[in-house]
This record gives structure tokens, C-alpha cells and sequence, in this order.
């Protein structure tokens, strides 16, 4: 074995490599709506996919990220401004036809953020930047005009498929709201993403028993009077409920 350099770091490598790309599917409730973020691909320069609409992502640098939730972390940071969200890892889609530069492979992590106030950037390689309506975009041909560049109609669906399933148990709708918020915004914020409404008995009391929200003071609630106001204990992580959500009938 003393012969083959390819055992030793740094040695050349003499086989193709895929491009490897990390996308972020960033979501919020804005509007009363679940919304996404997506950026405008370029319309110049022989980009691929011109003009269309598309996930925030790019390539990873390797001289800046050290792994691909730092990659991801990154792309967050450069459209948002946000830097400590929720972010969780979705999966990864690879192929030789996803991209017509060539074999190509992308790590998919989700975001949730509270949408209020957020000042969003374009970056270099963008034409523009804009919440979407999620409801509207899963309406969308997959295909043809108005559908998604790349895969990403492909992935923003399982995102929302994984998104909708996990709050079904999770506390994970806290994660979209600023702080401090109330309780009968937070259930607004569950009806929101789940896209149906839920049995209000119980929700009050399943909230506060489950040990994840602080009070944070009185604020005005919805009907302009003062309510208690609360704010995540810990952000590491959402709390998981013993059983799921039932429908309002």
C-alpha cells in the first residue's frame, strides 16, 4: 500500500464529483397564511432555470463551512438577516437531470421564523426575493410556467408534508411567532400551518402544562385587552406532545 498516494490526504482525486449544493426552505405565518422564501433566479449569463422562481441555497464553500448545517446556516443569514432559528435537516435530493450543469446533489435543512419585521436581501445571485403563499405554490403545475426551478416544487412539498406532520405533535409553531405572543395567537399560528382549525377546550391548558413557554408580562391580545404574554424557555428544540391535535368540528 505504500505506493498509493490515494491513502494520504491531499492526494488529486481522478473521478468526477458532483456539484453539492445545501437549499433552505425558510418558512413563516404572515398575512394568516403559511408562507415561504424564495429568491428570482437570475436572467443573465446563461443561468440555468432563468427567471424562475426558486429555494434560497447555493453551493458549499469549503473554505467557509465547515459542515452543511454551517452551509446552511450561512444561506440563512445572507437572505434574512436571522442567524439562531429553528433549523432542522429535511433530507437530500441527488441526480444527473436536477440541474442541466451536471450531476448535482443538495441537502435540504427547513427554517421557521417570525416573519415580523424582517428586512429579507436578494444577494449577488438573485433578481429578486418575496414571501409566497404556501397554499398557492402546492396549487402550481410541477411543470411549465409558474412551477419552481430545478426539483424545488418536489421539495418545498415534503417540506411542508414534514412540517404539517410535526406540528400535529410538536410545540414547532411557537418557533414562527415574535415575541412575546399569546396563547390565542399561538393556536391561530397551529390553525395556520396545519390549514385547519383545532378543538380550542384543552388547548390552554395542553400549552402551559407542557413547560416550554415563560411568561413574558401582559400585552395586548386580540380583542385590544391585556393578556399574558409568553416567550420559548428554550429554543434548542420543540417539546413533543403525548398525543396529536384534534379537528374543531
Amino acid at each position: 500500500m505504500a505506493g498509493n498516494t490515494s491513502f494520504f490526504p491531499g492526494a488529486a482525486l481522478d473521478f468526477p464529483r458532483p456539484f453539492t449544493t445545501v437549499d433552505v426552505v425558510i418558512f413563516t405565518v404572515a398575512d394568516e397564511a403559511l408562507q415561504v422564501l424564495l429568491v428570482q433566479r437570475p436572467t443573465g449569463g446563461g443561468e440555468p432555470f432563468a427567471g424562475q422562481w426558486a429555494l434560497p441555497g447555493g453551493f458549499v464553500d469549503v473554505d467557509r463551512d465547515a459542515d452543511l448545517l454551517a452551509c446552511a446556516r450561512r444561506k440563512l443569514l445572507e437572505k434574512t438577516g436571522v442567524d439562531s432559528p429553528y433549523l432542522e435537516q429535511l433530507g437530500s435530493w441527488g441526480g444527473a437531470s436536477r440541474d442541466p450543469r451536471g450531476w448535482s446533489a443538495t441537502h435540504v435543512y427547513f427554517a421557521l421564523i417570525p416573519g415580523h419585521d424582517l428586512v429579507l436581501a436578494r444577494g449577488a445571485n438573485a433578481a429578486d426575493v418575496s414571501w409566497f403563499a404556501v397554499d398557492g405554490l402546492l396549487r402550481a403545475p410541477a411543470s411549465g410556467a409558474g412551477a419552481l426551478a430545478f426539483d424545488h416544487g418536489e421539495i418545498l412539498r415534503a417540506a411542508v408534508e414534514r412540517l404539517r406532520g410535526k406540528v400535529e405533535y410538536t410545540s414547532l409553531p411557537a418557533f414562527l411567532l415574535p415575541e412575546p405572543f399569546t396563547l390565542p395567537q399561538l393556536q391561530q399560528a397551529y390553525e395556520v400551518v396545519l390549514g385547519r382549525p383545532v378543538d380550542k377546550s384543552g388547548f390552554r391548558t395542553r400549552m402551559l402544562s407542557a413547560g416550554f413557554l415563560e411568561e413574558a408580562g401582559l400585552v395586548d391580545g386580540s380583542s385590544r385587552r391585556p393578556a399574558m404574554g409568553y416567550r420559548l424557555a428554550d429554543r434548542s428544540a420543540p417539546v413533543v406532545f403525548p398525543r396529536t391535535f384534534s379537528p374543531r368540528g
